[in-house]
């Protein structure tokens, strides 16, 4: 996560939202009154994805399951059907 004041911010925006969106870097942005978070585009909307994942019960408690799941009895990658 890059940190940088407002004034750095504007002096430096294009490099800093270059970073931002090549590299996915969140930049945290402060000011007097507060902070801001800078997020690429493509970060923002797995956020959106998760949140919206998250909310359906029943891909909640797959998720879940596979969590709780022993590694032994997982398949290995080459068992895997895509």
């Amino acid at each position: 996560m890059i940190t940088t004041s407002v004034t750095n911010f504007r002096k430096n925006i294009y490099n800093i939202l270059s970073q931002t969106i090549k590299f996915n870097e969140v930049v945290n942005i402060n000011t007097k009154d507060g902070n801001a978070i800078i997020l690429s585009e493509e970060d923002y909307n797995g956020l959106l994805e998760t949140l919206y994942l998250s909310n359906i019960p029943e891909v909640k408690n797959s998720i879940v399951e596979g969590l709780n799941t022993p590694i032994e009895e997982c398949l290995e990658e080459d068992e895997v059907e895509w």
